[in-house]
């Protein structure tokens, strides 16, 4: 569907000026939209995370962790995949306030992607560097996008997610390095050339919302602040976009319909589309693995 013919259908939750933000800007911000029982109960699933973490020594298949993690001081950069790891995820992502913005900004047929949850821990919680997303997950369109929650007040010293505007209907650029290594960022010589001073950060209360186009160039800074900040990140596309790799064939619920029907019919964007490693071969790594590991790698 056209953004025309989306905007035509009577909204679900996101109001018209959203909706126009984003086919405009490729982003939105919407503060304080999940509340109430919802929020309190992810609250409590994603402490419940931190706490199990303290048993743990190392990054395994669910936790990705920073190098200082401890039982006494957990530093958690990511609990992967939720979805997998506790029904209440999967209750959220098919079910909740998520799926209404997805078809806002989509159209009637919906099928989930991923979910990761980012806690981006305080006292220097690492940097995710400017990238865009369709090029670790390439489809055969680009009508898929990431619905994000802040499970906590979020300041603006507390490293919100920073998108460049209109960077959606700008190039896709080349994620891997000179050597022909993945990085999973933008190369250092193209940053100049992204309006990275444009960029707009998304903070607010607990439970604001963030959506971005996987085409849309977004980061985050280090959080130097003194509380963690914990966003739960489910990515959706278009029934009619069809996933080129096999990367969510490793979870439960990939490219699963939580709304509307399964499309009979690809459609093929006729731009041209990065292709990631085979992560089947070298083995998939969480973002912050492969930008910090290239980053250590140059010291």
């Amino acid at each position: 569907m056209t953004p025309e013919e989306i905007l035509s259908c009577p909204a679900k939750i996101l109001s018209p000026r959203d909706r126009e933000q984003y086919f405009e800007h490729g982003y939105v911000g919407a503060p304080a939209m999940v509340s109430g029982e919802w929020l309190e109960r992810l609250q409590t699933c994603a402490q419940r995370y931190v706490d199990e973490s303290r048993n743990v020594d190392e990054t395994d298949k669910r936790f990705d962790l920073e190098p200082d993690h401890t039982a006494e001081e957990p530093r958690i950069r990511r609990l992967n995949s939720p979805v997998d790891v506790d029904d209440l995820f999967w209750e959220f992502a098919s079910t909740g306030p998520f799926v209404d913005v997805a078809e806002d900004l989509l159209g009637p047929n919906i099928k989930f992607h991923h979910s990761k949850l980012n806690y981006k821990w305080s006292g220097g919680g690492e940097e995710v560097k400017w990238h865009q997303d369709i090029q670790f997950w390439p489809h055969t369109n680009y009508d898929v996008l990431t619905v994000g929650v802040y499970l906590d007040d979020v300041a603006s010293d507390m490293a919100p997610m920073g998108v460049i505007p209109g960077s959606h209907q700008g190039p896709l650029y080349d994620l891997y390095d000179h050597d022909n290594e993945w990085t999973g960022h933008i190369r250092n010589e193209d940053v100049p050339g992204i309006d990275a001073e444009t960029a707009r950060y998304i903070a607010g209360p607990a439970g604001t919302i963030t959506v971005h186009n996987c085409r849309s160039i977004h980061g985050s800074p280090p959080n130097w602040s003194d509380r963690p900040r914990p966003l739960l990140l489910c990515a959706y596309s278009a029934g009619d976009a069809l996933p080129i790799t096999d990367l969510v064939a490793r979870g439960q619920y990939g490219d699963e319909v939580v709304r509307g029907s399964r499309s009979r019919w690809a459609r093929f964007d006729p731009r041209p589309v990065l292709m990631p490693p085979d992560w089947n071969r070298i083995g998939h790594k969480s973002i912050f693995q492969h930008q910090q590991a290239k980053q250590t790698q140059a010291m």
